[in-house]
C-alpha cells in the first residue's frame, strides 16, 4: 500500500497547497480519499483523471468533497472514454456537488454508492470498514485494510473513544488535528487538536501518526510537538510532498 498526501490544509487550501485529499494506491488499483478544494490540481500533477479506481469521502463539506465536481469534468470531457467513477459517501455527502453540473453531463460518469456507519465494503483490493464520529455534519471514519496493511482515516472528528477502535493497531493513522493544543469552545465536540491525536494514536497501538487538517497558519512544528506528548512513535505532517509506503 502506498499513501501519497495531495493535500492536507484545513477548512480553505492555503497558497500552493490543497484541502483533504490523499491517493491511497495499491496492486495497481487507485482510491482517491476525500477530493477537497484544489486537490484536483495536485492529483493531475501526478495522474491522469482516468487513473482514479474509486473516491471515497468521509463527508459533505468542501474542503473534503468540493473537487469531486471538477474531476468528474475532467473525465467527461477529456480525450479519454472512461468507465462510471465508483464514488462512496455517506447519504447526502455529495449531492450539492453533484448538483453543480446538468445531470445530463455526469450522467454516466459516476456511480454513487451509498455508505454507513459500522459496515464493511469491498473496494478494488482493499476492505473499508466505516465508523461514525462525531462532526459538524455526518462524517465516517475510514479504515482501508490490504495484504495485512491497515491505514485508518478519521475525516474531521470531535473527541470520540470511537477513533481509538477505529485506529486500532493501524500502520498510520491519518488523524485530524485542527487546532494544536486547545480547541475553541464552539467547536470542542466536533473537532480536535494534535494533542489529542497523540492519545488516540498511543491509545490505538499504531505505527505512525500522520496530522493533517491543520488550520492554515498552524506552525506544523508546534502540532508535532503537541502530539509527541502522548505518541512515542513517528508523527508526520501531511503536506503535499508526504508519500508513506507501510
Amino acid at each position: 500500500m502506498r499513501i501519497t498526501v495531495l493535500g492536507g490544509c484545513g477548512a480553505w487550501p492555503a497558497a500552493g497547497q490543497a484541502c483533504s485529499g490523499y491517493l491511497v494506491e495499491h496492486e495497481g488499483f487507485t482510491v482517491l480519499l476525500d477530493p477537497g478544494c484544489a486537490v484536483l490540481p495536485a492529483l493531475l500533477a501526478r495522474l491522469p483523471p482516468d487513473a482514479v479506481d474509486a473516491v471515497l469521502v468521509t463527508h459533505g463539506h468542501p474542503d473534503h468533497c468540493a473537487d469531486l465536481s471538477p474531476l468528474l469534468r475532467a473525465r467527461v470531457l477529456g480525450p479519454t472514454v472512461t468507465d462510471a467513477l465508483p464514488v462512496y459517501a455517506p447519504q447526502g455527502a455529495v449531492d450539492a456537488v453533484l448538483a453543480l453540473d446538468s445531470p445530463h453531463l455526469l450522467a454516466d460518469a459516476y456511480d454513487l454508492r451509498a455508505i454507513a456507519d459500522d459496515s464493511r465494503y469491498e473496494v478494488g483490493p482493499f476492505r473499508l470498514t466505516t465508523r461514525a464520529l462525531p462532526h459538524h455534519v455526518p462524517n465516517l471514519g475510514m479504515r482501508l485494510t490490504a495484504d495485512g496493511v491497515t491505514l485508518a482515516y478519521t475525516g474531521d472528528t470531535g473527541p470520540s473513544p470511537d477513533i481509538a477502535v477505529l485506529a486500532d493497531s493501524a500502520n498510520v493513522l491519518l488523524a485530524e488535528a485542527t487546532f494544536v493544543e486547545e480547541t475553541p469552545v464552539d467547536d470542542r465536540a466536533y473537532l480536535s487538536t494534535a494533542r489529542q491525536a497523540g492519545e488516540y494514536a498511543a491509545a490505538a497501538g499504531v505505527g505512525r501518526l500522520v496530522l493533517t487538517h491543520l488550520w492554515p497558519g498552524t506552525e506544523p512544528n508546534a502540532a508535532a510537538d503537541a502530539a509527541r506528548h502522548a505518541f512515542n512513535g513517528p508523527v508526520d505532517i501531511a503536506g503535499p510532498s508526504l508519500s508513506l509506503t507501510p
